[in-house]
């Protein structure tokens, strides 16, 4: 039992480090800059480079008080809450695999999730770069995987991508404007890699029901006619159910195929 708390402190610590950079391409990326130069984290307020001291994943936000260091101007509390959700993230996805090369992968697509997830929540783009790299990855994973070949990564992307394409299209031209960016489409071909034809499916329907239920109890709450406060990002949603058949998709589908 100690073992395996080792393992899961280890995992977390691990996470919060990749957390880090996780939100250097959470920040960068949007932005045309890149996530690897300058190689060194600044303060986006003053522009002074930071300490490795003042890095340190959550400890140096809670020793600065959320400020910096060199203008103390605030630091969003968004950058810690990243940190802990990769650390999370990694613990989940150590306790869903253990220590095989399965984790890799599996933290992998939850790091992806996580930055389109905040990516799309500030800009309402989700970066080609993160959904190749995760397409490519779900095809390589499938290769190695044994509950999974290469023909159902690719049968997942198809049907992913391709409904939410289709859906797209129709949308914009029965209503004439845009309902869902070519980046949402591009994220299920990318979801589908991993998660096949039925996770795809499970991914849009319920995300799907959840983007609507958070729209329309938005829209009752603000009484509003101004129509762009009711823009809500897709991607969130997705990854939100992603994530859910991720971790529970064996007992999804074998009760839904049984019932």
């Amino acid at each position: 039992m100690a073992e395996h708390y080792f393992v899961y402190f280890s995992a977390f610590i691990f996470g919060l480090i990749i957390g880090s950079f996780l939100n250097v391409i959470i920040y960068r990326l949007p932005r045309g800059k890149s996530p690897l130069k300058p190689a060194f984290s600044f303060c986006p307020n003053c522009g002074n480079k930071v300490k490795w001291y003042d890095n340190i994943p959550i400890i140096s936000y809670i020793i600065l008080k959320g400020r910096c260091r060199y203008c103390n101007s605030n630091i969003s509390f968004r950058y810690p809450f990243v940190e802990f959700l990769t650390g999370l993230a990694s613990v989940l996805a150590v306790i869903k695999t253990g220590l095989t090369y399965d984790y890799f992968f599996v933290f992998l697509f939850l790091c992806l999730i996580i930055s389109i997830t905040f990516i799309d929540l500030d800009f309402k783009i989700i970066p080609d770069e993160i959904n190749l790299i995760g397409f490519i990855s779900g095809l390589i994973y499938s290769v190695i995987r044994t509950d999974f070949s290469i023909i159902d990564s690719l049968i997942g992307s198809a049907v992913g991508g391709g409904l939410l394409f289709g859906i797209a299209y129709f949308y914009t031209k029965v209503r004439g404007i845009e309902g869902l960016g070519m980046g949402d489409v591009k994220m299920m071909f990318f979801i589908g890699s991993f998660l096949g034809w039925f996770g795809s499916l499970f991914t849009i329907f319920i995300g799907s029901f959840i983007g609507a239920f958070v729209g329309i109890t938005a829209a009752y709450i603000l009484k509003t006619d101004n129509k762009s406060m009711f823009e809500i990002p897709f991607g969130p949603f997705l990854g939100f159910s992603a994530t859910i058949y991720l971790f529970f998709g064996d007992y999804i589908k074998h009760w839904y195929l049984g019932f």
